[in-house]
């Protein structure tokens, strides 16, 4: 049975899923959900595949009202999330009733925030994803009264006394800070920019308020190239650190175009770049030499963090009935009570 909510504040918000990895090959960018994890992490709470679309939220308030009953998940940075005026968790499956009005308020200390319902949406796809693209003019644009369709309704999981927690299902949330440590290889041109290169880890770079899904824009000592050759245009990864100018230096993330011809210092690791994504402007930055052997290792923790709680939320939800045949939803009470 499919169900829907609507948009009442959309804040800065976007339909969106992990990317468009078929896009580089077209000369478009991948896209997708700037923080991997906290958006895997929201699809698998909310009984999802990792890749179903869901809600991308950028430091605005954000609410939605649900015309059918609904369950889902609200992760990312810490914020204040309410359901028919009641204080919900984030990082656990939170149920909603046809009605209710769900609010994000107050995202702080990071910039971005997901939320996942199960079922996820029915939405308009470019080469497999829903992601937004700007070069092409592609995605849901949300605004008020904007309506959503979800491919499923979900009857309320209650705990009828003393407001116990429904779920208690062990992930590790990521820190967050407005200092973070970024950990970053050596870039295919580290050699051009000599002893200068160096000043990379041993600088504290503030965000600045230029910097958006395509890169970030960073303030404060930059190395230099020490050849004055011509660089040719080639493609680019994702998390590539490239020096345009004297003035800042660059992130790439998850919206840059996919060759550019600037020098690329370092390559942001991975997990680092979900740290990049919730990196408000005014936050400082630290970079962190790391090696390929080392961000291999720190990314397949966070896949088996992951596929854990993948197999925690599966067990729980088969015997809620969720997703596979109707169970039982709400705790009897004791007899006599």
């Amino acid at each position: 049975m499919t169900g829907s909510l609507t948009i009442l504040q959309p804040g800065h918000s976007v339909v969106t899923d992990l990317g468009r990895t078929k896009g580089p090959a077209y000369g478009l960018p991948v896209n997708g959900a700037l923080d991997q994890f906290s958006a895997k992490a929201a699809n698998i709470l909310a009984g999802n595949e990792d890749n179903e679309p869901l809600l991308e939220l950028t430091a605005l308030d954000f609410r939605m009202r649900a015309t059918t009953d609904l369950l889902i998940a609200v992760t990312g940075a810490p914020l204040d999330l309410t359901v028919g005026g009641r204080a919900c968790p984030q990082w656990e499956p939170v149920s909603v009733r046809a009605g209710e009005v769900v609010a994000v308020r107050g995202i702080r200390t990071g910039l971005r925030a997901y939320i996942a319902v199960h079922g996820s949406f029915t939405v308009p796809s470019l080469l497999g994803s829903c992601a937004p693209d700007t070069v092409v003019g592609f995605g849901l644009k949300l605004v008020e009264g904007f309506r959503l369709e979800t491919r499923k309704t979900t009857a309320p999981i209650t705990q009828p006394h003393f407001g116990l927690p429904l779920f208690r299902l062990g992930l590790t949330k990521p820190d967050f800070t407005s200092h973070p440590v970024i950990d970053v290889t050596d870039g295919p041109d580290v050699a051009e920019f000599g002893d200068t290169a160096n000043l990379l880890f041993t600088t504290k770079y503030t965000v600045s308020p230029r910097s958006n899904h395509i890169g970030l824009r960073l303030g404060g000592a930059l190395p230099e190239r020490q050849l004055t050759s011509e660089v040719l245009s080639r493609g680019v990864p994702v998390g590539a650190i490239e020096v345009p100018s004297r003035e800042e230096l660059l992130v790439l993330h998850r919206g840059r175009g996919v060759t550019a011809g600037y020098p690329v210092l370092g390559v942001v690791t991975s997990r680092s770049l979900d740290l990049l994504a919730q990196a408000r402007p005014g936050h400082t930055v630290t970079f962190r030499k790391t090696s390929v052997a080392e961000a291999t290792a720190t990314y397949r923790a966070a896949c088996l963090e992951l596929d854990r709680l993948r197999s925690t939320v599966q067990t729980v939800f088969a015997l809620l009935g969720i997703g596979a045949g109707e169970r039982w939803h709400e705790l009897t009470p004791a007899s006599g009570a």
